[in-house]
């Protein structure tokens, strides 16, 4: 159902009659109110198994290499699946939307998502859905805890937002001997005046172009205020100017100027101002090549059955289908099979498989 982009238990459920699945499955395709109570039923573990021994494969075929920099990234990040007033279960969230007496009771799901970033290819390593009453940092440091002790050497380094620069989150990943690197914003303000203040009319320590753009770097090491972190902190400031762009509309010729900073427990020995730079910038692979992707071709937002476990099931196994549906496409078709034809081509042509076969008499639904 998440290889061939189908997005309901219903849509795969007509299918029953495929020859294709018959003979893939083994045995005739249970109802979709089946398929929901069973992964209301199933150990969630279990299925992170499977993920394991996919990354395992590609491990030992040398398919995930580190980047340049030689330092492999855990990038993690929440993500909030599906909200409604309408129905609730034991594990929703809840807030109040609204103003006054016209505020509504709003239930949702959450989860805290880590993908890790190699050479050319993302891999989904896991999940963990967020609990009532407790907030994202809680619910990623329980996701880390399991994550370092099944994936110990996958990774050197974790990427996250703003909302983690929090001592307790960075203290736990230096326990754990793992390095880290967190925006810095306006949460930390106390850190965030200091590192202003220092860095204001000094030059650049760094300065070099990538892909049409001027990066200006500020690299110093030594911070102590701001959060009780356990360890000397490091702050990268980096200024980038883009290539003008002329816009179509007025001809008005603009020239787009950005500032990031970025918080991090890496020594310079072990990783260069522009190492910083692009591993702070890789973060958003969790959100462009992770959760836009997942959400709008593979459909894992929807509701196949509203109870946590299930949402949980079924959110992993379309992280396993995206993990062996990339490798497929990236690592088994070869340059020339894949020129000028998307991912969502192949999608498509496999839901074509399924439906090729299908007795007339069954009707395919438009």
């Amino acid at each position: 159902m998440h290889l061939a982009r189908l997005g309901s238990l219903n849509s795969i459920e007509q299918l029953r009659e495929s020859p294709k699945l018959r003979k893939f499955l083994g045995a005739p395709l249970p109802s979709a109110d089946t398929l929901g109570r069973v992964f209301s039923l199933i150990n969630s573990d279990t299925i992170r198994a499977v993920n394991h021994d996919i990354y395992e494969r590609l491990k030992r075929n040398k398919a995930l290499p580190p980047p340049w920099h030689g330092l492999m990234a855990l990038a993690i990040d929440g993500h909030e699946s599906h909200k409604t007033y309408n129905r609730c279960c034991e594990g929703c969230l809840t807030r109040e939307i609204g103003v006054g007496e016209n505020k509504r009771t709003q239930y949702y799901h959450r989860n805290v998502t880590a993908q890790l970033i190699s050479d050319g290819i993302r891999f989904q390593l896991d999940a963990e859905p967020q609990l009532p009453g407790e907030d994202e940092v809680a619910t990623a440091i329980r996701l880390l805890e399991r994550v370092i002790s099944s994936y110990p050497r996958a990774f050197d380094v974790v990427l996250a937002d703003a909302l983690y620069a929090r001592s307790n989150f960075f203290n736990f990943l230096i326990e754990h001997h793992k390095d880290v690197i967190v925006v810095l914003k306006a949460n930390c303000s106390e850190l965030l005046d200091d590192a202003t203040r220092f860095f204001a009319g000094k030059p650049p320590t760094s300065i070099w172009e990538d892909k049409k753009r001027q990066i200006e770097c500020w690299d110093e090491g030594g911070f102590q205020s701001g959060p009780q972190i356990n360890k000397p902190i490091r702050v990268v400031k980096s200024q980038e100017t883009k290539a003008p762009v002329r816009r179509q509309l007025d001809g008005k010729v603009e020239v787009e100027i950005t500032t990031w900073m970025w918080l991090t427990t890496l020594s310079p020995h072990r990783a260069s101002t522009k190492a910083i730079v692009e591993l702070g910038h890789s973060r958003w692979c969790v959100e462009n090549e992770g959760f836009n992707e997942l959400v709008n071709h593979w459909q894992s937002n929807h509701v196949y059955k509203h109870e946590p476990v299930a949402i949980l099931n079924f959110w992993l196994t379309s992280l396993i289908a995206y993990n062996i549906f990339r490798a497929f496409f990236l690592l088994n078709l070869k340059p020339a099979v894949r020129r000028g034809k998307s991912m969502l081509h192949f999608a498509r042509l496999l839901l074509s498989e399924l439906y090729g076969c299908l007795p007339v008499s069954c009707g395919i639904p438009p």
